[in-house]
């Protein structure tokens, strides 16, 4: 419409300077032509230059047809009678709160997220056969039938086991070439949370209690079978200790000693007094006091 407006602008300026009648080519008249046709000008000139924001591609829209060749980010300078349409190419989270059921027929509640950017090389397309609002009509849908689809081969405790990565996995693989048919580029599924039915979430949750309880023990009772093989390896020790020791002690040895023990006492300072030969050959060691 402006493009329209500033040609009517251009033709009737063009028209008082050159083609009026001489009387309305000078003075005022003139100087009016001049500037509508100037005014003109300036503007089909601006619908000519557009700026493509970055993270976006141009698409030249010319009365309803739309060209393949698309335009970068950043200032160009166009045909003015395109109309320009700039679509976000850049990565976008998609989110979807989706009720679906499980493999025994249970009804689980996913919240998810998914990341997904449109292939630039193919906006065209996707606006000529999709539109602008492409996540509304296409991606959405999509993502709701594909999980509703995956989660029928999963019981639903396996959304709280290491399971909920091979679901993750299948939405992925099972969306990604669909979304790659329509030019939509699928890089990441994300699943946030997971809710389960009351009564099957508190049952998982006191299997798992049960499980780190259990797992609790067996770790108390390997402690104490480790502390009973110390206490074992330690009585034998000192059993081991004892039988060396006494196969070595005999009455020589006994005597020997007492022998040392009677001369070391004989060197104290203390009053005393030594007499040999007492019981079984040792000295006998009496106390003046």
């Amino acid at each position: 419409m402006n493009l329209v407006l500033f040609a009517i602008l251009l033709i009737v300026g063009v028209s008082i300077v050159f083609f009026s009648p001489r009387s309305m080519r000078q003075g005022r008249p003139k100087t009016i032509g001049s500037v509508l046709a100037a005014i003109g000008v300036i503007g089909i000139i601006a619908q000519s230059v557009v700026s493509i924001p970055a993270g976006h591609v141009g698409l030249k829209d010319l009365f309803g047809k739309i060209s393949d060749n698309t335009l970068r980010p950043g200032i160009h300078l166009v045909n003015p009678l395109y109309n320009i349409r700039a679509m976000d190419v850049r990565t976008q989270e998609i989110t979807e709160t989706a009720n679906v059921p499980s493999k025994e027929g249970m009804n689980v509640t996913l919240d998810l997220s998914i990341l997904c950017r449109l292939d630039e090389t193919q906006a065209p397309e996707v606006y000529r056969s999709i539109g602008i609002n492409y996540a509304r009509v296409f991606i959405i849908p999509q993502l709701r039938a594909k999980v509703r689809g995956a989660t029928t081969n999963y019981e639903a405790k396996a959304l709280y086991t290491a399971q909920r990565e091979d679901i993750v996995r299948t939405i992925l693989d099972e969306l990604g070439p669909v979304f790659a048919e329509r030019g939509v580029i699928l890089e990441k599924v994300l699943l946030r949370s997971v809710t389960l039915p009351p009564t099957l979430a508190n049952a998982i949750e006191l299997k798992l209690q049960s499980e780190q309880e259990a797992e609790r023990m067996r770790f108390v009772l390997d402690r104490e079978t480790q502390e009973a093989n110390r206490k074992r390896i330690e009585a034998e020790g000192i059993r081991d200790f004892q039988t060396i020791v006494s196969e070595g002690i005999n009455e020589d040895l006994l005597r020997w000693k007492g022998i040392e023990a009677t001369e070391k006492l004989a060197g104290s300072d203390n009053a005393k007094i030594v007499i040999v030969g007492g019981k079984d050959g040792l000295p006998l060691i009496l106390n003046t006091d």
